[in-house]
């Protein structure tokens, strides 16, 4: 490896250092507490090396932002081989909720802080789609999914997009309230009960999907 890749390497390590440490500062102490100055802390160097990479905090949780999406992205494509239309819509469903267990700091700052989003508004303008296409590309599989959902005979009569967004709203709460605690306080408090001792999230989105199989004409 010559000195221009070492250099290159040198570069892309950093940036990532930056981003995994102001991801985590973002969900520890909130986005207004975290400064440039603490997330060079965290990763012992001046803020004046941060400004090098990100002209400042907006700009660094909106890449995060897009690399969440990525990540995402990534995953739903995985499904892409399976033919199934129903299928696959149970399949991103359950990959979905996975995400949001997995990477916890990615989904807060993908679909819960609104930050990343006012960044969009207002700095990217009118070019906001294209600056993220991230976000419409992982929205878009979940559009052509239902597509070919209502091609094999279900969900008749809904719109193609509206029902994406009710499909997707519908998981999303089941993600934040699981990921928040309140899923599990329900369960405690015995307003619901399990059979067999399953696990109230994996109970709740089986009956979901039990409910999607039930609008097939």
């Amino acid at each position: 490896m010559g000195i221009k890749e070492r250099k290159e390497r040198h570069k892309e390590d950093l940036r990532q250092r930056i981003l995994d440490a102001a991801k985590v500062l973002f969900l520890k102490e909130g986005y207004d507490a975290t400064s440039i100055r603490k997330i060079a802390s965290a990763i012992e160097f001046s803020p004046t090396t941060i400004y090098l990479y990100y002209k400042d905090k907006n700009d660094i949780i909106y890449a995060l932002q897009k690399e969440g999406f990525k990540l995402l992205r990534t995953k739903f494509s995985a499904l892409s081989n399976v033919e199934n239309p129903f299928e696959r819509l149970k399949a991103m469903g359950r990959t979905y909720l996975q995400f949001s267990i997995e990477n916890r700091e990615f989904y807060e700052l993908m679909f819960v802080m609104k930050e990343p989003l006012e960044f969009l508004e207002n700095v990217c303008g009118e070019g906001e789609e294209e600056q993220w296409d991230e976000g419409v590309e992982a929205f878009s599989f979940l559009v052509h999914t239902i597509a070919d959902c209502q091609q094999a005979g279900y969900f008749g009569g809904h719109d193609t997009r509206m029902f994406s967004l009710l499909i997707w709203s519908t998981v999303h709460g089941l993600s934040t309230l699981n990921m928040h605690g309140h899923i599990t306080h329900v369960v405690e408090k015995h307003l619901v009960e399990l059979q067999d001792g399953g696990q109230i999230l994996e109970a709740a989105f089986n009956n979901y999907i039990k409910f999607l199989e039930q609008l097939k004409s």
